[in-house]
């Protein structure tokens, strides 16, 4: 079995490296995700993730903005599990001032040290990709693409993480059949990042 990770929003395979240290994974990159080109529609960036899977069996692994592509993507016939780290899917986050409120609070409650790396990101990506990610996926209802899924799903959010509360992670693995909810005590958003053993571990569960 293959362990297929996509990166968030702006972000790219560095995100995912000390992951990739406790469990061989490889990362597709797509548009505002990593590649700074022109973003397609939802179906669009979700051709593009099947069109990058390997054969046999995968386990999808998504992080934040990725999630609604992954989720998208998931009923291809060789996706076996998924794994949605932070979903930020939340309707009620789309107002910016709502988006900047929770983005400031999660921001104050991420390592530090971690700053340089994402901004590193960031700017390979680029504004102008980051920014048509985010108005093309935030309306998407990730409820629908997970509703009837037959595979496992994991939603895995840090307890510390405004940009996918309690309630909106409860509610988006309850979408799916098979879904279930894991906290990471003490983690905010970028647990791919900061807590790279504890995501290996549940990811070995599904692999």
């Amino acid at each position: 079995m293959s362990l297929v990770l996509v990166p968030g929003l702006g972000l790219d395979e560095r995100s995912s490296r000390r992951l990739r240290e406790f469990v061989h994974g490889v990362v597709v990159r797509l548009p505002g995700m990593g590649r700074a080109e022109p973003v397609p529609p939802l179906d669009g960036l979700a051709a593009a993730l099947r069109a990058g899977l390997p054969d046999g069996p995968v386990v999808l692994v998504g992080h934040s903005q990725s999630c609604q592509v992954v989720a998208r993507a998931a009923r291809d016939p060789r996706v076996a599990g998924v794994v949605l780290c932070g979903p930020t899917t939340d309707p009620r986050m789309r107002p910016l001032r709502v988006l900047a409120r929770r983005w400031l609070r999660t921001a104050v409650a991420e390592p530090w040290w971690q700053v340089p790396l994402v901004l590193a990101q960031w700017w390979h990506t680029g504004p102008r990709a980051m920014t048509a990610l985010w108005r093309t996926a935030a309306p998407e209802r990730i409820e629908e693409d997970l509703a009837g899924l037959p595979v496992p799903v994991v939603v895995l959010r840090g307890t510390r993480d405004a940009l996918c509360p309690a309630g909106w992670a409860r509610r988006v693995a309850a979408a799916a059949p098979r879904g279930q909810l894991v906290e990471l005590p003490g983690a905010a958003h970028m647990t791919v990042q900061t807590h790279p053993e504890a995501v290996a571990d549940l990811v070995r569960t599904l692999l």
